[in-house]
């Protein structure tokens, strides 16, 4: 049974039926538990190799007809909407930096049926019995090193926050390799250019992808670029929606400069490195 299925039947055992009732044209419970859960793959953010931070502050925007509602419900709602949030990360391998919240609120510019969620990754308050030292009680003493405080959460690179398409970070400048680039425009969204840093690229919706697409028509792990073979090839993943080359389904194949991926609806554009510039 997955985490839906196990949310649905809690809640209905909760209310006993009456949301079955209540919501039958209207926002349902498991939309707003299945968009929590489109929202932790969206936001994941791969902050170390087995680290994937995911927000956990959840705010869910309703209307006048909605909220009001939701209302007489709000707190066995909020409950299992959290408990859903905890099972999902627990069997996605993600992690949080503080506890979960969940908040219905009310947006009176939603129309009936219609909601938005929000959401943000918000720290853990320190403990209530740290508390802190006055100049007077800590003079001489110096600050505890991190040690002596436990681990500190990993910090989180500004490109896996900032911009989920940059891939992994290089080390450092002078051993980055230009692997070529891609312009990827989704849907009618703005396109993007990409630079390619690694050997092997993944393309996909899920929080491993190097490459991270937002498009639901996009699989978990679309595919594959190999960038470091002479000429370099895409490879399919086996995914649901089949990738094409220049408007070919394959599964393998080599890729040239101009080439045009399909993905989805999402649209990838790969240009080879540009030769580097002689000296003198």
């Amino acid at each position: 049974m997955g985490v839906l299925q196990r949310f649905e039947r809690r809640l209905s055992g909760l209310v006993e039926g009456l949301f079955a009732r209540a919501f039958r044209s209207e926002v349902q419970p498991v939309e707003i538990a299945a968009a929590l859960q489109r929202e932790l793959d969206n936001e994941a953010a791969i902050v170390g190799p087995e680290r994937t931070l995911v927000p956990n502050r959840f705010i869910v925007e309703l209307g006048d007809h909605d909220h009001a509602r939701l209302a007489p419900y709000t707190r066995p709602l909020v409950h299992e909407l959290i408990e859903m949030v905890r099972e999902y990360a627990d069997e996605q391998r993600y992690s949080f930096v503080g506890p979960v919240t969940v908040e219905l609120a009310h947006e009176p510019s939603l129309d009936t049926g219609v909601f938005r969620v929000r959401s943000e990754v918000v720290a853990a308050e320190a403990p209530a019995a740290v508390r802190p030292i006055s100049p007077a009680e800590g003079a001489g003493v110096p600050p505890p090193s991190p040690s002596s405080t436990g681990p500190e959460p990993a910090p989180v690179p500004a490109a896996a926050v900032g911009n989920p398409y940059l891939g992994k970070p290089a080390d450092s400048a002078a051993t980055a390799v230009n692997y070529g680039r891609l312009i990827i425009r989704e849907g009618a969204g703005l396109a993007r250019e990409v630079q390619l840093r690694s050997p092997v690229v993944l393309i996909g919706r899920g929080p491993q992808a190097d490459i991270r697409l937002s498009d639901p028509a996009v699989s978990r792990r679309h595919a594959e670029l190999r960038l470091d073979t002479d000429p370099p090839v895409v490879t399919d993943l086996n995914s649901t929606n089949g990738t094409r080359l220049n408007g070919v389904l394959v599964n393998t194949a080599p890729l040239a400069d101009g080439d045009r991926i399909a993905v989805g609806e999402t649209l990838l554009v790969y240009h080879t490195p540009a030769p580097p510039q002689r000296q003198g």
